[in-house]
C-alpha cells in the first residue's frame, strides 16, 4: 500500500542542508518521529533519494546536485 506523497504537483526541490538531514536522522533514531515524518523532514533537507546497503550497513542520502551524506550503522547482535 502506497502512502501519501511528500509533495503534489510542481515543487521546487529544497536546497540540500546536511545539518537539517542529520537533525532529522537523530530525531528519528530517538523515536521522536514516524517514518513518514522522517521522509518529509529529509525532503525539506533537500534529499531526493537514498540508497540502503545492507552488506556495508550504510544508508546514503543524495541531494539533487550530487551531494551525499552516508550514515553508518553498527552491527546488532540478537
Amino acid at each position: 500500500m502506497q502512502g501519501q506523497p511528500l509533495v503534489s504537483g510542481f515543487a521546487d526541490i529544497p536546497p540540500y542542508d546536511e545539518a537539517a538531514l542529520i537533525g532529522a536522522l537523530r530525531a528519528d533514531q530517538a523515536g521522536l518521529t514516524t517514518f513518514p515524518e522522517f521522509l518529509a523532514a529529509s525532503w525539506r533537507a533537500g534529499v531526493v533519494s537514498y540508497d540502503v546497503n545492507f552488506q556495508n550497513r550504510t544508508v546514503s542520502y543524495y541531494g539533487a546536485r550530487g551531494e551525499c551524506y552516508v550514515e553508518a550503522y553498527s552491527i546488532v547482535d540478537l
